[in-house]
């Protein structure tokens, strides 16, 4: 509304037009607070400005949506960008700023300027500027709750691309409380933030060592440490164990090439690609089929007991592998996924696996691949050279045992681990939910209602 206009009208009729009315707020509130839209606690709500990017020094920084990252900002990669002099004026970034992302999967996303940093937004972010008169820090915790992502998601529907823009964005329902009551609200949210911040650092911390943690079992159990105490009771050594090529002590199947020359009587069987092998299990959620002549099946079959091994392509793919267990029937394999069926009087399919997984394997692996840029890939002959520490099959057998119990208590810790991360992230949602609903014990219904410093920020002085 034109600011004439605004002034022409009674202080009545613009309070009214300030207020959510009744049957359209979202929820009732403390006596005390009031509904508002938000555009009418803000002096400004503006769109970005327009320009190329650079990484030459040729002006400030330019802070765009892809700036904004894991609600932070590394302001060493924003690029610069040339900008007169009055339309710096215009978008200059201050501290207690607000942008929101406008448009893409990011839409509603938003960023507090806590800093001095000599910098301009761009054209797909909005820039909130809030009336002096009310709390920053309340306003940037509020666009973290359910109540405001609900209502961008309901902004943004119905537009081929996701968006919202300035207009929108000033119809969203804003819960206002006394300022008093704005300032104790923010200080609870981050106290109660900060505890659970440090559980999260906590938990991130161990979850981060879970690979650590595993590498050290597999290399205690394949270097024979964790069967000393079962060596010794069985009258056994370390000179029971003997170092030989895998070639003998498997036999190393390579797969079927898609697109081959076909001469014979063909079927259309299921077969395992790399993307079905991963380190340590098989995901199978999409299975492929392949065409393959009948008197070739046997030969690119898969058999239960198989320890399967990717070829490569990234450097994590690199001789990763897991033990086929029949969960398919009939099932072949590519010819990026090599078959090492090991001879069972010699070698346990499981411990092979869990010595390829080792700090070990994958060195082995790593070092004798082919490279070229984030790829590496090993042949067969490779394999087949692959150096297996090769305690006696009972001893091999005992080292799996040990192993399987080990890394499941690992993997359990790491399950819960992961839930307590997710509970972390679904506890801080229930306190911007409670925090805006008034009831994070901070309210005191004997201060002035929030009418009256709404009628501070919209009434004519």
């Amino acid at each position: 509304m034109a600011k004439g206009k605004k002034q022409n009208l009674s202080a009545e009729v613009l309070l009214e037009q300030a207020l959510v009315p009744e049957d359209e707020q979202p929820y009732e509130l403390p006596m005390n607070w009031i509904w508002t839209k938000l555009g009418n606690v803000c002096t400004e709500v503006q769109y970005g400005y327009t320009a190329k990017s650079s990484t030459d020094e040729i002006g400030p920084k330019l802070l765009r949506i892809t700036d904004i990252q894991d609600g932070g900002v590394d302001w060493s990669n924003v690029p610069f960008c040339e900008i007169s002099q009055v339309e710096y004026s215009k978008f200059k970034l201050d501290p207690n700023d607000i942008v929101v992302a406008r448009t893409g999967a990011t839409t509603g996303k938003s960023y507090l300027i806590s800093e001095h940093v000599d910098s301009v937004f761009a054209s797909y972010l909005i820039r909130v500027k809030l009336n002096n008169l009310l709390n920053y820090n309340y306003l940037f915790y509020f666009m973290q709750s359910n109540l405001y992502w609900g209502q961008i998601t309901e902004l943004a529907q119905g537009i081929a691309q996701p968006g919202v823009n300035a207009t929108k964005l000033q119809t969203m329902s804003y819960p206002l409380p006394p300022l008093a009551e704005q300032q104790r609200i923010v200080d609870r949210i981050e106290s109660l933030f900060a505890k659970l911040d440090q559980a999260k650092e906590l938990a991130q911390n161990a979850l981060d060592s879970f690979e650590t943690r595993k590498a050290a079992i597999l290399h205690k159990a394949l270097t024979g440490e964790l069967t000393a105490k079962w060596r010794e009771s069985q009258g056994l050594s370390m000179d029971s164990w003997k170092t030989m090529p895998l070639s003998k002590l498997a036999y190393i199947q390579t797969g079927l090439a898609k697109g081959k020359q076909i001469n014979s009587v063909t079927t259309t069987m299921p077969y395992l690609r790399v993307a079905n092998v991963q380190d340590g299990y098989l995901d199978l959620s999409e299975i492929k089929l392949i065409t393959v002549e009948k008197d070739k099946i046997e030969r690119y079959r898969l058999k239960e007991g198989d320890v399967l091994f990717t070829e490569g392509g990234d450097y994590d793919k690199l001789g990763r592998g897991t033990v086929w267990r029949a969960e398919i029937d009939n099932c072949l394999h590519q010819n990026h996924v090599f078959a090492v069926r090991p001879e069972s009087t010699v070698l346990n399919s499981f411990y092979l696996a869990y010595l390829a997984s080792s700090r070990y394997g994958k060195t082995y692996f790593l070092s004798c691949s082919k490279q070229t840029t984030n790829l590496a890939s090993i042949n067969s002959t490779q394999l087949k050279a692959f150096p297996v520490f090769c305690p006696s099959i009972i001893e091999q057998q005992e080292i799996v045992r040990i192993l399987d119990t080990l890394i499941e208590k690992e993997q359990s810790a790491k399950y819960k681990l992961e839930l307590l991360l997710d509970q972390i992230d679904l506890m801080k949602k229930s306190i911007l939910a409670r925090a805006f609903c008034g009831e994070l014990g901070t309210n005191d219904p004997s201060e002035e209602s929030a009418l009256e410093l709404l009628k501070e920020v919209v009434l004519p002085q």
